[in-house]
């Protein structure tokens, strides 16, 4: 076998590798030395910036294999026919720490999952929650900020996460998710993902239905307490992506099924909730879980850093067949992650091979900027229409039209008659049972506890009042023991 040759980034053998040119045995490093400078300049800028949500990641490939027939539902093409099979990437994250933060931790996990298809990527990206903290994009950054490092301490507050979900009474449903059982997931292998979002799918009639995506674990839900996790992280902050890596090289190829829940597009005026409110669920009483296939993954990336931390998710990549619904976060999101994923990766970051897609041929007119690679020839032209046979619209809608009517401006979300902040809250609660209860009420009350304001403090026990009688109660007698003690 010949010997590889280490070379420069132009391609020239490289003679030194182990010491700088230097001006005489002893002597000042030359300017001259192009190897040293092109090494040192490299290293500089290793480091992309990090994502400023879901910076913590794991990944792998995997593919998704139809199991049920839904094609009276929606046109898409790898949902075609039983028994298809599309390549997927998955990569699952955690939601407000930096990229160096540990993976056992109490917060909801990012679950973005890329479909190679014949007819383009599709990108689906939700959590391992099926709802979220607030309803309208325009609260996010807001959000965000009070979960992340403040300013001036340099951590994570309890005053400024609770003074946040004390203005919010929509995240009180979330924030009942997040301090129960399924708050720290034991391993990425072990939660559900969500869709999260109310998405529209479009059969080959015309005829459009509102689907939400539950992918259901087969290695049953796990989870850890706030101790376990902690003792957790003490021994390897990665756990997850350690339990992903080593589980996938094992064989052990972890698996989801995926069911959609179905909704007529006709349903939504009169639903008694907005059913394009992130903040609530679906009930399964009310529109029942249908199989539709089974996602697998069984390889791992061969690099973190060019699949996992470049691998960039737009939940505006549909496919015929699938489309957006009037969500309102769905619609900020639209644009925001794509505009996230420019700014990180630039403009041409679909050439990159982790997001480009695989059969699908891509045939458009966007032209130079930052590593462009499909830069056309001399006989392709940069502008559309043209005489020279360029690539041509089709005229054939992804999804169906929706119906608007009224008047611009920021108006509120349309009221329907359950649309409450708490009531599914509420419903949730009850739904545990005394030692779930139990745990939930110690996780909040330990992070309540600590919040220094008392107007925040009631603000807060307020919304668990509203949610439940009980819930409220509970959680108010154990912070005023904490905070006693």
């Amino acid at each position: 076998m010949a010997k590889r040759v280490l070379t420069t980034e132009s391609g020239a053998p490289v003679a030194d590798n182990q010491n700088s040119a230097t001006a005489g045995v002893g002597g000042p490093i030359l300017l001259q030395d192009q190897h040293l400078l092109e090494k040192l300049a490299r290293f500089n800028r290793e480091r992309i910036p990090e994502r400023v949500v879901h910076a913590r990641g794991s990944g792998a490939y995997g593919y998704f294999e139809v199991t049920d027939d839904v094609t009276g539902f929606t046109s898409a093409d790898f949902l075609s026919s039983v028994g298809k099979r599309t390549e997927t990437f998955l990569r699952f994250s955690t939601v407000a720490d930096s990229l160096g933060g540990a993976d056992a931790v109490r917060d909801p996990r990012g679950f973005a999952l890329k479909f190679y298809t014949d007819e383009g990527n599709y990108d689906l990206v939700g959590n391992n929650t099926p709802v979220f903290f607030i309803k309208d994009p325009i609260k996010f950054p807001d959000f965000i900020h009070s979960q992340k490092r403040d300013p001036f301490t340099g951590k994570q507050e309890p005053d400024n996460v609770w003074d946040f979900w004390a203005h919010a009474p929509e995240a009180t449903h979330q924030v009942t998710w997040l301090m129960g059982d399924r708050g720290i997931p034991a391993s990425y292998r072990h939660m559900n993902g969500y869709g999260s979002h109310t998405y529209q799918w479009t059969n080959a009639e015309g005829e459009a239905f509102f689907v939400k995506y539950h992918f259901k674990t087969n290695q049953g839900v796990r989870s850890l307490s706030a101790d376990q996790a902690a003792e957790l992280v003490g021994k390897d902050a990665n756990s997850h992506q350690t339990d992903l890596l080593q589980a996938i090289e094992r064989g052990v190829n972890p698996s989801w099924t995926l069911h959609v829940q179905v909704m007529p597009a006709a349903d939504a005026a009169d639903y008694r909730f907005n059913p394009f409110d992130l903040t609530k669920v679906w009930p399964h009483s009310d529109y029942p879980l249908q199989r539709v296939g089974r996602l697998v993954l069984d390889r791992n990336p061969d690099n973190v850093f060019a699949e996992v931390e470049q691998a960039a998710f737009s939940p505006n990549n549909f496919v015929p067949g699938i489309g957006p619904s009037p969500d309102k976060m769905l619609q900020g999101r639209l644009f925001a992650y794509a505009d996230a994923h420019r700014y990180r990766l630039g403009v041409n970051h679909t050439h990159l091979p982790v997001n480009a897609p695989r059969t699908a041929v891509v045939d458009n007119y966007g032209r130079d900027g930052l590593h462009a690679t499909r830069n056309g020839s001399r006989h392709d032209k940069n502008y559309e229409p043209n005489s020279y046979a360029g690539p041509a619209q089709t005229d054939a809608a992804l999804a169906a039209p929706l119906a608007i009517h009224g008047w611009t401006g920021t108006h509120e979300a349309p009221a329907h008659t359950k649309d409450d902040d708490f009531f599914q809250a509420g419903e949730l609660f009850r739904l545990m049972s005394e030692d779930e209860k139990g745990r939930l009420v110690a996780n909040i009350a330990g992070g309540l506890s600590q919040v220094t304001r008392d107007d925040v403090i009631e603000k807060n026990l307020a919304h668990f009042h509203a949610a439940d009688a009980d819930y409220g109660k509970r959680v108010e007698e154990a912070v005023r023991a904490l905070r006693e003690d």
